[in-house]
């Protein structure tokens, strides 16, 4: 495990108020007024509650991607988009397995060679659904909720 610190506050030396500078006498030089304090903090269970922020982020990434995928699949069947051009091509076929276990779920309406395909529909709500379970399953098992903060102080006081 990795220890970090982190200060969280750090007081900076200190002017003379006023009433303390006529109350050093005229022959004696002034007198300097120091105070520092710094506290320093360590968090052990950082590590794993950024492993688990990682993770999470990662299993948004990849589901965002195929989320896009589908939607970009919708967008050019809605559109009516030549199915023998090559971008689209390629974005059907890469969908396609995606997209098979909401197949002859619904029915496809078609008008003019445009299609609502309402399987990619529902195939985006149970992807998002699926990421969303997946995120809160790794943050229970990964991520800690618990804090336990270590704190270190110091404090110099010098007055001369």
């Amino acid at each position: 495990m990795q220890e970090r610190t982190d200060v969280i506050e750090t007081v900076r030396p200190l002017e003379p108020t006023p009433t303390e500078v006529h109350q050093v006498p005229t022959t004696a030089p002034p007198a300097a007024a120091v105070d520092r304090v710094e506290t320093v903090a360590y968090d052990p269970y950082d590590a794993r509650r950024q492993t688990a922020y990682r993770v999470t982020q990662l299993i948004y990434w990849v589901f965002g991607l195929i989320e896009g995928l589908i939607l970009v699949r919708f967008v050019l069947k809605a559109l009516g988009a030549n199915p023998e051009a090559g971008f689209a091509a390629f974005i059907y076929g890469i969908t396609a397995p995606l997209v098979l276990p909401f197949q002859n779920l619904f029915a496809t309406p078609q008008a003019q060679g445009s299609v609502l395909e309402l399987n990619s529909i529902v195939a985006l709500i149970v992807y998002a659904l699926i990421a969303w379970l997946l995120a809160k399953l790794v943050w229970v098992v990964l991520g800690d909720s618990r804090t336990a903060v270590r704190t270190h102080s110091s404090e110099i006081d010098a007055r001369v």
